[in-house]
């Protein structure tokens, strides 16, 4: 046992490791080739941030585990509002400025209502993955669009834009940055093979179904990068950054990541996900957005904001350890 969780550490910092190698490699590739850094912003290095997620998913999918990835996008999801950005918030309030955000939030509360909606029969189509998928490339595109757009009538001064095209690294030589490309190409699946097997071992071990251990070891680790990206943010003083990551993050593994189980292994999933776990996810966005779009139009995430986030995160993991063999 204690053989299997050191592989499964070992994995997770491998994963998130060569995640980052791989997006520093193939945005500086991107660059000296010639494509505008602020394209190279808002695809491969937002998509990067759900780059453990992706991998999770489509392993675990392709083993036949599909709770695991179900689990680890929704867990993720909520993991990333009630822990990470609440976590911040205590840390460092948080004001937010960029239009961009304040489109997006209820935007993503959207899509999760649709993803909600997809299983709450307790089955993931095929068609409903590919529906995901479709609609996450019109997204992206939707917003390279948009932003070209205004980068050709005027000069872009929303921070969310800015600070993912200063995300882009400079002056990286094309062997180095192919270097990097390969190792995260190469060590992205071996880490995310290893670190499903070793959670479904350790889950089976102690009883934990596939969908607990998705939603909770795994969902944390791999949204350990938004919190440390959200807490260089602040230091920074970038807290629409912070906030950004968050929801960027969460739009992406909903359309990205989530789409990918039912594209890959499609069929019926743990009745739990549907009944408890998704409308838990929906609610939790919902309660962001009541939040940040609070009463006098003030759009502020206190420290009273951020310790309400932690505790509704503390109180589904309670949630879900209390059901475990119940």
């Amino acid at each position: 046992m204690l053989t299997q969780i050191l592989i499964l550490l070992l994995s997770l910092i491998t994963l998130v490791w060569s995640a980052d190698k791989f997006v520093f490699g193939a945005s500086a590739l991107a660059k000296n080739l010639g494509v505008s850094p602020m394209i190279i912003g808002l695809t491969i290095v937002a998509i990067g941030s759900s780059a453990p997620e992706i991998m999770i998913a489509v392993t675990a999918s392709l083993q036949g585990n599909v709770n695991t990835a179900v689990g680890n996008a929704i867990g993720s999801n909520i993991t990333n509002i009630a822990l990470v950005l609440g976590l911040t918030a205590l840390f460092h309030p948080l004001s937010v400025s960029s239009t961009t955000i304040k489109r997006e939030i209820p935007l993503m509360l959207i899509i999760t209502a649709i993803a909600t909606y997809m299983l709450a029969d307790s089955n993931f189509s095929f068609n409903e993955g590919l529906m995901l998928i479709v609609s996450f490339v019109l997204y992206l595109a939707t917003l390279l669009v948009v932003t070209l757009r205004r980068a050709k009538k005027k000069s872009i001064n929303d921070k969310m834009v800015l600070a993912a095209e200063q995300a882009v690294p400079d002056g990286i030589s094309t062997k180095h940055s192919v270097i990097w490309l390969v190792v995260g190409i190469i060590l992205l699946p071996l880490s995310a093979s290893f670190l499903v097997d070793s959670s479904i071992f350790i889950a089976k071990a102690f009883g934990i179904s596939d969908l607990v251990i998705g939603l909770t070891v795994i969902a944390i680790g791999t949204s350990l990068p938004e919190l440390a990206a959200s807490i260089m943010s602040i230091i920074k003083k970038e807290d629409d950054l912070a906030l950004g990551n968050i929801i960027g993050s969460n739009i992406f593994n909903i359309l990205a990541v989530l789409s990918l189980a039912g594209l890959i292994a499609p069929g019926d999933i743990d009745h739990a996900a549907a009944v408890r776990d998704a409308p838990f996810m929906l609610a939790t966005t919902f309660l962001l957005f009541v939040l940040c779009f609070g009463r006098g139009g003030k759009f502020r995430i206190t420290r009273a904001k951020g310790l309400l986030l932690l505790a509704v995160f503390i109180g589904y993991q309670i949630l879900l350890f209390s059901q475990i063999n119940t």
